[in-house]
């Protein structure tokens, strides 16, 4: 069959462009977006106090945001954050949540991150590399948030295990994945839609399931990266 050439759909690097305009024509939501975007920056700006992010990020709907005042979020460049349902066709269940819990947490993000929805939570430590893409409703977490144990969980119902989750560059997570508490997913990998990811996961491999296993490899181990 011949190869289809599919047109570009890619945010243009200037709002005045004749790439913008035509998108506008064709994809009036996407227009849609960009003027709510651009009305909420004044609010986006506060939402954002106390987290270090660098230049150029996108902010779809305001992020919830829950901070430990002794803990950290660095964000990097580039940041795509997506928290309304408007802002993505998959249709995220509830805003970015972002959330450090305990005192000394570590939530560290690279350059051109993007995420719909879903949740971020770091007791102890959470770190993503660069340009990994979290699908709709992705959930990552470092904690159990209960103790296992009967006993435990009435005793000390917050003493939960954690242990650091680390996300290496070129990940891409699927919609409504679970990443759990001690994984590393290596560079390039892809975690199938809806996966619950218990275990290290290769580098450039592909896992799906519950408990996700390595069902392929990624074709293309060469990293695709954003205009700068």
């Amino acid at each position: 069959m011949p190869v289809r050439t599919r047109e570009p759909v890619d945010i243009p690097e200037s709002l005045l462009s004749t790439e913008t305009l035509r998108q506008a024509r064709a994809m009036p939501w996407k227009a849609s977006n960009e003027i709510r975007r651009l009305l909420i920056l004044p609010l986006a700006h506060w939402r954002l106090r106390g987290i270090e992010i660098g230049a150029g990020w996108r902010l779809y709907g305001l992020p919830i945001i829950q901070r430990h005042r002794q803990s950290r979020i660095c964000i990097g460049r580039g940041a795509n954050l997506r928290s309304t349902s408007r802002s993505n066709p998959l249709g995220p269940n509830h805003p970015v949540i972002l959330s450090t819990r305990r005192a000394g947490a570590q939530l560290t993000i690279g350059d051109d991150f993007g995420m719909t929805g879903g949740s971020l939570v770091c007791d102890e430590r959470v770190s993503i590399g660069d340009r990994v893409w979290l699908g709709a409703n992705a959930v990552i977490t470092d904690t159990d948030f209960h103790p296992l144990d009967p006993q435990t969980r009435r005793d000390s119902p917050l003493n939960a295990a954690t242990a650091p989750v680390e996300i290496s560059d070129d990940v891409f997570i699927g919609m409504n994945a679970l990443i759990l508490k001690g994984v590393h997913i290596g560079a390039r990998a892809v975690v199938g839609a809806g996966s619950v990811v218990t275990r290290d996961v290769p580098p450039g491999a592909i896992v799906a399931g519950n408990p996700a296993r390595v069902v392929g490899e990624v074709a293309n181990p060469i990293p695709r990266t954003r205009p700068q």
